[in-house]
């Protein structure tokens, strides 16, 4: 995995990215899949970040004993190992929980259909009668589910991403 810092050119927003590989970022790019999480572009850059050097096998991290880490990890793809974060291992509390929720999500799934960028037209026409209503899944940009809660649909985030049925393997 590696992490980029990503800036939205139309909002100025920053936000952290998880790909597999500097390549999976240029693919995801190029089809439009990389975007802004607050206003829904897809002119993102990367941003100029720091550089994350490993440590040596014989040195160990540094310790502040009066304040405790409250870094919480971004949600893995579900083919991944929870087992660690960017800052280094995940307390075995932690990993148990994030698995726990991945296959909680992947359950709730099963049952739910995936409608794609229709999300938002379908949640509301089932909303208000137009057709039956059924559990589904898709994908919906920031104002439009912020207008579907503004109508009263109930919506939410999923915790971890979610392929599309076409391009799973």
């Amino acid at each position: 995995m590696i992490v980029f810092d990503l800036e939205c050119r139309v909002g100025d927003h920053r936000f952290e990215g998880w790909f597999a590989s500097s390549d999976d970022y240029a693919r995801q790019k190029a089809k439009g899949l990389v975007t802004c999480p607050q206003c829904g572009s897809v002119d993102i850059e990367k941003a100029v970040m720091a550089p994350r050097i490993a440590r040596k096998g014989n040195q160990l991290p540094e310790r502040v004993a009066s304040r405790p880490s409250t870094a919480i990890a971004p949600p893995p793809a579900p083919s991944a190992d929870i087992s660690t974060m960017a800052s280094g291992p995940m307390p075995p509390e932690v990993a148990a929980l994030m698995r726990k929720l991945m296959t909680m999500q992947a359950e709730a799934l099963k049952s739910s259909r995936f409608v794609g960028s229709k999300f938002a037209d379908d949640a509301r026409a089932m909303h208000y009668g137009e057709r039956e209503a059924e559990q589904i899944h898709g994908e919906a940009t920031i104002k439009e589910a912020k207008e579907l809660l503004e109508e009263g649909i109930a919506v939410a985030p999923l915790p971890f991403p979610v392929v599309p049925p076409e391009k799973a393997n």
